[in-house]
């Protein structure tokens, strides 16, 4: 039971600090302008519509804003109400990160480190605390992991289903789990000597893994559009006689939108610089008064704990290192995780991009930091003093975070103050 337990009392933690004036900003806060207005339009309508009761064409699925709708249903169509249920997600996912860092390393103070590293990271903070889509689609892929990790793959092909329905970038992980499952049963096959393992694997595992992580989840993501398919207001929802025809044209569009993105935008950052948190997007800024000085600011900014992110890079050309030489299934599977949220990004180098998308596969960079915790204590004759060095570690991390909290919270700081969290030049 301890467990469960600590992994509530680490997500009873994060709530309390992501409820903590979530109110406040008022307003829109950057892309809430259309989420929580699709959102309150899905709860009305059981669509997107526009204030004149128009279809409106919507880029993203649905399953992200029918997840704010629950909050704006909850508590009213205001601030708090339609960013409580990223507040809630985010809260779930430091319990899950904890347990499934549990399953991979049977460690408590590693299954901790991961919790703690969760809860200190700035990134996971703001888009736990604003109404945008990122948060949902980490926490159902991270779901997804959790469930390959108990062998629980029906359910997974779900989760991969709704995370696409939050964003298309879950679809690389239909892919990317269908692999290392697949992987798995050829390796099952060459264990029990099978002469042929491959075909072997083939005729008995490729349905069945297909249907798991191919027909389930694409079943499931057709299934989060049920508002659009009925009703008859839906954008071009009657495009064609045949409605199935109408929701092909509808997604080919989205295709479209998302390949012809090509806007210049002043927070728009290559994915070579994310790792590094090298133009993180600020999400609100204001000059208000009331920080005693003449000079004040207040912002948003989407930045992930820097030392957190850095020694994260570090972290994964050690666990790489660790795969090429030994090909433990822990250090590949994390870094296949990893690669399914990241690496897709690099193929479109013209497309306008953010660094705030990389809490998609922030949980995965935090647990290889904790892979390469686990080798660093291996070593039982110093196990106490290195103990103490992730201690130190872990204290550091907590100390950037307090450091960085006020552009994270949103809070009011003297102009001076800002400027002295500004460490790179490209944050500003």
């Amino acid at each position: 039971m301890a467990d469960p337990i600590n992994a509530i009392a680490f997500a009873l933690i994060g709530l309390a600090l992501r409820l903590w004036h979530l109110g406040q900003p008022k307003g829109y806060i950057f892309d809430e302008v259309y989420y929580a207005q699709n959102a309150h339009s899905l709860a009305s309508h059981g669509v997107e519509v526009n204030a004149k009761g128009l279809a409106d064409f919507i880029v993203h699925p649905p399953v992200g804003k029918w997840l704010i709708a629950l909050g704006i249903k909850a508590f009213g169509f205001n601030e708090f109400g339609w960013r409580v249920s990223s507040a809630v997600i985010g809260s779930f996912s430091i319990a899950l990160i904890y347990l499934v860092a549990k399953k991979l390393f049977n460690n408590r103070l590693i299954s901790s480190s991961a919790a703690i590293l969760t809860l200190a990271d700035g990134l996971h903070l703001v888009h736990s605390r604003v109404a945008l889509l990122d948060i949902f689609l980490m926490f159902f892929t991270l779901l997804a992991f959790y469930l390959i990790l108990h062998a629980r793959y029906w359910l997974a092909g779900i989760a991969l289903g709704l995370a696409s329905g939050v964003k298309w970038s879950g679809l690389y992980y239909f892919l990317a789990y269908f692999c290392f499952i697949f992987y798995v049963d050829f390796r099952h096959a060459q264990a029990m000597e099978n002469p042929s393992p491959f075909m072997s694997t083939l005729r008995s595992k490729f349905a069945k893994r297909a249907t798991q992580f191919g027909v389930i989840p694409v079943l499931t993501y057709l299934l989060t559009w049920t508002g659009w398919f009925i009703t008859t207001t839906g954008w071009d929802r009657t495009w064609s006689k045949n409605i199935f025809t109408s929701f092909w044209h509808y997604q080919s569009e989205i295709f479209n939108f998302h390949k012809n993105l090509v806007d210049k935008h002043s927070y728009s950052a290559n994915p070579w610089s994310w790792l590094m948190q090298g133009r993180p997007t600020s999400f609100f800024y204001a000059t208000p008064k009331g920080c005693g000085s003449s000079s004040c600011s207040q912002e948003i900014l989407a930045l992930g704990t820097p030392f957190l992110w850095w020694s994260g890079a570090i972290a994964i050309a050690i666990t790489f290192g660790y795969w090429i030489s030994r090909r433990e299934w822990q250090s590949g599977l994390l870094l296949l995780s990893l690669a399914a949220g990241y690496l897709p990004w690099f193929l479109f180098q013209k497309r306008t991009m953010f660094s705030f998308y990389s809490i998609a596969f922030e949980p995965f960079l935090i647990l290889i930091i904790c892979f390469v915790i686990a080798k660093f204590l291996e070593d039982e004759g110093r196990r106490a003093m290195r103990e103490r060095i992730v201690y130190g570690y872990l204290t550091l991390i907590v100390l950037c975070f307090i450091y960085f909290s006020p552009l994270y919270l949103g809070e009011v700081i003297t102009y001076s103050n800002w400027l002295s969290h500004m460490w790179l030049p490209s944050w500003i």
